[in-house]
């Protein structure tokens, strides 16, 4: 691959989209991260922080870069001239969802391929709902996701709770 796009929420970033990040960029000359501005929703944090936050946490690779879009992913990758799209799999239920998406862009933009990347056992339980649903009640999180993370999603919720 010499350009793919891992496009995504990210709020927040966990291991488990570390993981896929960090074995996307082996496989590809240039990784685009994709923070989707997903207007119809609330997220935990901004699109300009989460950005910020993956631009921090993928630092150490020269050839990640991170950027933000809206609307649909497939004209995010196009714009960037992008020759897959890297999505990650925990479960059969991710599969069915995912494949569907996948099949549409390949109508859509048949020059631009999916790969599908299965996630870490150890992660393969892991969202980042569930990240926030555990720090809402208190709970540790990090297991889940990096200490400067899990501060910032600390603070966030303890801030949003005022």
């Amino acid at each position: 691959m010499k350009k793919a796009v891992y496009p995504g929420s990210f709020d927040p970033v966990t291991f488990g989209h570390l993981d896929i990040i960090e074995r996307s960029a082996r496989m590809c000359d240039h990784l685009i991260i994709g923070v989707l501005n997903n207007y119809s929703k609330t997220p935990l944090f901004s699109v300009e922080e989460r950005v910020n936050m993956l631009k921090s946490l993928t630092s150490n690779f020269a050839n990640v870069e991170v950027k933000s879009f809206g609307g649909l992913m497939i004209d995010f990758v196009r714009a960037n001239q992008a020759d897959a799209v890297v999505r990650g799999l925990r479960a059969v239920t991710d599969f069915e969802y995912e494949l569907q998406i996948a099949q549409t862009n390949r109508v859509i933009a048949p020059e631009v391929d999916t790969v599908f990347l299965t996630t870490n056992l150890k992660y393969s339980y892991l969202s980042s709902s569930i990240v926030k649903e555990i720090a809402s009640y208190g709970g540790e999180i990090n297991a889940f996701v990096p200490e400067e993370i899990a501060e910032r999603v600390r603070k966030k919720i303890e801030d949003r709770t005022k």
